[in-house]
């Protein structure tokens, strides 16, 4: 009992050591009360593992590859969706940027108790019978056939990015001293965007064609919740992986207090590499020359022959999951929707970018020439033929631009050494 009762107090003293700050007894030992991390596997992504991949054409294009020269690059592990977005996975964000607007006109706000500034109390039950929300609905001569329908035209969403390139190029980083450099917020760039998908996008891109019912239905219709959404600009698929990352931050953070990396569009050799599903010299996603199997089906979602659209099964899109998916795990990685990228769109890239995580970045101005804003597509569309299927085709859609065939998936940068290594 005395033994047990010395065992005790010798515990105590220890404790109360710790307490005072003595917890170190001189060594060196990092601090002891950071959060602890064991990663994040992200609901709808797979991982796609570090390695080296040679870039450039797939299929003996001896003229093409006077302008893109394979060479070999190294590309970080990153979690990437299984799926194109799909439409009701984008309504998410469209009806959360509704309720925020409806929040803020019947004035639901609390005062923040980290930041002291207000912010939407989502405890709140909105009231869509409220008169103080009839902003939110076309009105008078706007409405068609009597219908309640929302003006989405006030469906905006600002987000935000830090230009990391701008910084670590300022004078205050470099040789100068002297040189303050510029303040933090010249870094941190915004823009307010439309949020709504384009859904004119089925009349608009095509002349002389009935599309009038994809225009009424494809975002709209529950038949079409799980096909890829279209009708978004590279702006709009960068405001939706913002809001993403901070739903994920909101959730995850109140548990562990650490935030993830940021969901973002992969860069183009980012996409290629997950393309390729780990098949080097194979051109197209499921590792073969051809884009039928041996029975004769197609593989892909895309434009066959001189136009037999449905030959493949889907006259327009087809479900984000439909087909077999590469050896990754994702799925239309070729057809059914071309995949915006983060990159922007230069014809010699591959003769300057960098062997290691290359990418080119280049934050276009709404007065900047056009050239400035091609931002690269990758994977080929249902509409477009084969060529544009295969993992090293490169092509390029302005960045304010909305198509009907243009899609886009996120990915977040895998924290740590590679997932595969022990």
């Amino acid at each position: 009992m005395k033994k047990l009762f010395n065992l005790s107090l010798l515990l105590l003293l220890l404790l109360a050591a710790a307490s005072c700050g003595k917890r170190e007894s001189g060594q060196l030992i990092g601090v002891l009360d950071r959060p602890s991390w064991k990663g994040i596997n992200p609901y709808g992504m797979v991982y796609v593992p570090s390695g080296t991949l040679h870039i450039g054409p797939s299929d003996q294009d001896v003229s093409n590859t006077f302008v893109q020269r394979q060479r070999s690059i190294s590309i970080q592990g990153f979690y990437m969706d299984d799926t194109e977005i799909t439409n009701n996975e984008y309504r998410q964000f469209v009806y959360w940027v509704r309720d925020s607007l409806a929040h803020s006109y019947l004035d639901h706000y609390i005062d923040d108790e980290v930041t002291g500034e207000q912010r939407i109390d989502w405890e709140y039950k909105i009231d869509w019978t409220d008169e103080t929300l009839e902003d939110l609905y076309f009105q008078g001569d706007n409405r068609f056939a009597g219908k309640l329908e929302y003006n989405v035209e006030r469906f905006w969403y600002e987000y935000e990015w830090y230009d990391w390139q701008g910084a670590a190029h300022d004078d205050h980083r470099g040789h100068n001293p002297s040189n303050t450099g510029k303040e933090r917020t010249s870094f941190i760039k915004k823009k307010k965007v439309k949020i709504y998908p384009d859904t004119l996008v089925w009349v608009r891109d095509f002349s002389y064609s009935y599309n009038e019912p994809m225009t009424r239905n494809y975002f709209h219709h529950p038949a079409f919740d799980d096909y890829p959404v279209v009708g978004v600009d590279w702006h709009m698929a960068n405001a939706f992986s913002y809001w993403r990352t901070k739903l994920w931050n909101t959730y995850e953070s109140s548990k562990t207090g650490v935030s993830s990396e940021d969901f973002r569009l992969p860069t183009e050799y980012e996409w290629e590499w997950a393309a390729r599903g780990g098949h080097e010299l194979a051109p197209f996603p499921w590792g073969g020359y051809y884009v039928r199997n041996a029975k004769g089906c197609l593989l892909a979602n895309f434009k066959p022959g001189r136009g037999n659209y449905p030959e493949d099964g889907g006259l327009y899109t087809v479900k984000a999951d439909a087909y077999f998916p590469n050896d990754y795990g994702l799925y239309n990685m070729a057809g059914n929707v071309a995949e915006w990228t983060n990159s922007s769109y230069e014809a010699n890239a591959y003769s300057f970018i960098h062997d290691l995580n290359p990418d080119i970045r280049y934050d276009a101005k709404d007065d900047d020439p056009e050239a400035y804003k091609r931002k690269v597509v990758r994977g080929g569309s249902w509409k477009d033929v084969m060529f544009f299927l295969q993992n090293g085709t490169r092509s390029y859609e302005y960045q304010d631009t909305t198509k009907s065939y243009v899609g886009f998936r996120c990915v977040l940068t895998y924290l740590g050494r590679s997932i595969n290594d022990f």
